[in-house]
């Protein structure tokens, strides 16, 4: 046997980011970070956190910082919200009162997510299996009214960039 047969594939870990916001101010210092991503056009990110506790919150900040202008509504009843920045396609979907995986086939969902563009995504454990595996999976925690506890966890190449674009200063 030569050598290559006992080389071992390289398994890439996924990257962790933490961090605490103080407040909202802090979020919104994030989402200009985060927007500044070269990697985030065409990202997948899915926002987990319990209800209050600012996933629509960094959206909103995030879209801002994208250069969205008008009003952002939340999703929440109208499952998906589209959005345009400049040179950018945003989708921010809201799974909260997703209930029935055929509602992914019949809204397009598979299209959406298989086009260019960010796709932002709250809730994302109601869609099951349907959605694609996120670049990033943010989750963020109340510690109080103010504070949270934040935790970026990347699943795949361009996840990782986008992290440690954000963990350079």
């Amino acid at each position: 046997m030569t050598a290559a047969h006992h080389q071992h594939p390289i398994v890439e870990t996924p990257r962790r980011l933490s961090l605490r916001w103080q407040d909202e101010d802090d979020t919104a210092r994030f989402a200009a970070r985060l927007a500044a991503q070269p990697g985030l056009a065409n990202a997948f990110i899915a926002l987990h956190g319990d209800l209050g506790a600012g996933k629509t919150t960094l959206v909103r900040h995030l879209l801002r910082a994208l250069g969205v202008a008008g009003r952002i509504k939340s999703p929440t009843y109208a499952v998906v919200e589209p959005h345009q920045a400049p040179g950018l396609f945003i989708w921010h979907f809201d799974f909260y009162r997703f209930h029935d995986p055929r509602e992914w086939e019949d809204a397009g969902f598979r299209d959406i997510f298989a086009s260019p563009g960010l796709k932002l995504a709250e809730w994302p454990d109601n869609a099951g299996s349907l959605a694609p595996p996120a670049d990033i999976a943010l989750y963020i925690e109340a510690e109080d009214d103010l504070a949270r506890h934040v935790t970026l966890q990347a699943h795949t190449p361009l996840g990782s960039a986008i992290l440690q674009g954000l963990d350079t200063p």
